[in-house]
């Protein structure tokens, strides 16, 4: 996030809160300069608010769940607070915890807050960096060696052995995101049945137990503001887990639109994955499982289980914008990637 980042913008009313109640229980438990913070709202997530309060000298970062029904176990504060207080003496890309908040009454919710990294934040559209092919080729590498990174810290070290269910991980994703797909669904979204029952049938062991981020994606890094081929910091914790990093490679490729995918695929693309000079996903799997040493018997049921993933999480924003528990007009066709990713599982099924 660079002095004027991309993406910060006046808040929402909708989720507007008390700045000055924050403000008053922030200053409580750290020092702070004089003055309210100007607050500004990233808009461009769909899940946990974010803010940028911009004190004189230092910049902080709040994070809040989103307003409306939410399920219970979701947009945990304080679950993502100590997975990064943990993760942060192991492994230099979190971003500096301040203080966590779980009296709802301070500002109508829990919230945390944290340093903001400074640099770039990839966009949609563009890295938000001038570099040659070449250059955003070796980022690509960069940015699979701090995903595998990730995956070889010791869950004992960052105070996190618990945070996971241990062996049957891939059991329980597949039956945890079929159940959420199946109270989601709504009229004009496929069944998913056919997928469903090809990951049941194909499903393998767990290949490993490691820490995983569960959303690793191009617009959750940030690019040293000295040095875009390097990373400082890795955000959006929300959905990391103990878990099998294959797993989270897969889900990580579901977002991975490259140049040659049809155009349906490439409508919905989310982050600059498809510039000149960028990894392709097969070359992605190569090398991940070449410096991971971990090799998939069967691909196609981690890419399948990805682009599955990815459906259930838009059909739960749509959801919420269907039964009008939010009023987020970005989130109405949500429901036109559901149907375009179960025809590319489908796809890859038929190929497999």
């Amino acid at each position: 996030m660079t002095g004027a980042p991309d993406g910060a913008r006046p808040v929402r009313a909708e989720d507007a809160f008390d700045v000055a109640a924050m403000d008053a229980w922030l200053r409580s438990r750290t020092e702070l300069p004089d003055g309210l913070p100007e607050v500004r709202q990233f808009t461009s997530g769909a899940s946990n608010l974010t803010y940028l309060l911009a004190y004189p000298d230092r910049d902080l970062i709040l994070r809040r769940p989103p307003s409306g029904t939410k399920a219970k176990s979701a947009h945990d504060m304080g679950r993502e607070y100590r997975i990064q207080a943990g993760l942060k003496p192991v492994f230099r890309y979190v971003p500096e915890m301040v203080a966590h908040c779980n009296d709802e009454t301070v500002i109508g919710s829990e919230f945390y807050l944290m340093e903001r990294v400074a640099g770039t934040i990839p966009g949609h559209r563009a890295l938000g960096v001038d570099l040659t092919a070449a250059q955003t080729r070796q980022l690509g590498f960069t940015l699979i060696d701090t995903l595998a990174e990730l995956h070889a810290v010791d869950p004992a070290a960052a105070g996190l052995s618990d945070l996971g269910r241990g062996a049957g991980y891939v059991g329980r994703q597949l039956t945890g995101w079929s159940d959420r797909y199946r109270k989601a669904k709504t009229w004009n979204v496929p069944s998913y049945n056919k997928v469903i029952s090809w990951l049941v049938d194909n499903q393998p062991n767990d290949v490993r137990t490691c820490v995983i981020h569960n959303d690793f994606r191009l617009d959750n890094v940030v690019l040293r503001p000295d040095d875009p081929l390097r990373v400082v910091g890795v955000l959006d914790w929300e959905l990391a887990t103990l878990g099998d990093p294959l797993m989270d490679l897969g889900s990580a490729l579901a977002y991975w639109v490259q140049a040659d995918d049809d155009w349906a695929f490439r409508r919905f693309k989310l982050q600059p994955s498809d510039v000149p000079g960028m990894l392709t996903r097969d070359e992605i799997v190569r090398y991940y499982t070449e410096r991971s040493g971990l090799e998939p018997v069967n691909w196609a049921f981690y890419e399948v289980f990805g682009l599955f993933r990815l459906a259930v999480i838009a059909q739960q924003i749509y959801y919420r914008y269907h039964h009008k528990q939010t009023r987020n007009p970005r989130f109405k066709n949500f429901w036109l990637p559901v149907n375009v990713l179960e025809r590319r599982c489908r796809r890859i099924i038929r190929q497999a």
